[in-house]
């Protein structure tokens, strides 16, 4: 198959996930769905707090790699693929106001409001992708489950309102895998990059690894330790530490199948 045709398929599968999640169809987890294309993670805010949330991307581009920002009440995102209506394509969403969550949606049509702004952030089920194909063990993936995600004592930096906890995701790998996952996610800067942590999850404040604080516990297996990643989840965790009066997030492990190609992703 040649690129061109390899991508029109892609975002052809890209664009079936999309109408599942639209239907209703897909509410479950989205991870090695629709191969090869990118997944997002998703933040919509009032007008009033996009400058601010549009800094704290910047200033921590590891959990928060911005891959498409929308105009005010928009709900298309053109650079991202076909016919998106961030409203209804993401499997399943969180509703919050004043940083409690109110609900969690398949739909966010009926909270919709003319002043919100999407954001939608890279995902790592893209530097996934490039682990499987250096055979590098991706345990939630083999296990059928969701990422383990934690909270942590590490500080992002703050912009305006902005601030809060790191976030991680983590796999369980053993040490000379490990080693080549730091080479192969440091190619994907745009999806999270290379790991922030490995080995002792004390060290990040990081209690008890079998409880996560999103997403489902993994089996860590004799000789292997957790490497933990900066994780799209990450403005979660600041929506509960800054309680705006409303944000909508893509629930944990419920993400935005888009048309861009993970390979594209990558730095050479």
């Amino acid at each position: 198959m040649s690129t061109q045709a390899h991508a029109r398929n892609g975002a052809a599968l890209a664009y079936q996930a999309r109408l599942d999640a639209r239907s209703g169809k897909l509410t479950g987890p989205t991870a090695n769905l629709a191969p090869g294309q990118v997944q997002a993670n998703l933040a919509i805010l009032p007008r009033a707090l996009a400058a601010d949330f549009l800094h704290f991307c910047q200033l921590n581009p590891k959990p928060c790699p911005l891959l498409a920002m929308s105009e005010p009440g928009d709900p298309a995102l053109p650079t991202l693929g076909h016919d998106i209506d961030i409203r209804k394509d993401i499997p399943r969403y969180r509703v919050w106001k004043d940083g409690e969550l109110v609900a969690e949606p398949t739909d966010v049509s009926e909270y919709w409001r003319d002043d919100l702004v999407s954001f939608l952030i890279g995902c790592s089920f893209s530097f996934e992708e490039a682990m499987l194909d250096n055979g590098l063990p991706v345990r939630h993936i083999e296990q059928g489950s969701n990422v383990p995600m934690y909270r942590t004592n590490i500080q992002t930096a703050r912009a305006g309102v902005f601030g809060g906890p790191l976030v991680v995701s983590m796999r369980p790998l053993k040490a000379a895998d490990a080693i080549r996952a730091v080479q192969v996610t440091s190619r994907f800067p745009s999806v999270h990059g290379a790991p922030v942590h490995l080995g002792d999850p004390s060290l990040i404040g990081i209690a008890d690894i079998n409880q996560p604080d999103y997403g489902d516990a993994v089996e860590i297996r004799p000789g292997e330790m957790p490497v933990f990643w900066a994780c799209g989840v990450t403005p979660q965790s600041v929506v509960a530490a800054v309680r705006p009066e409303f944000c909508i997030t893509h629930a944990p492990g419920h993400m935005l199948v888009t048309d861009l190609q993970n390979s594209r992703m990558a730095i050479l």
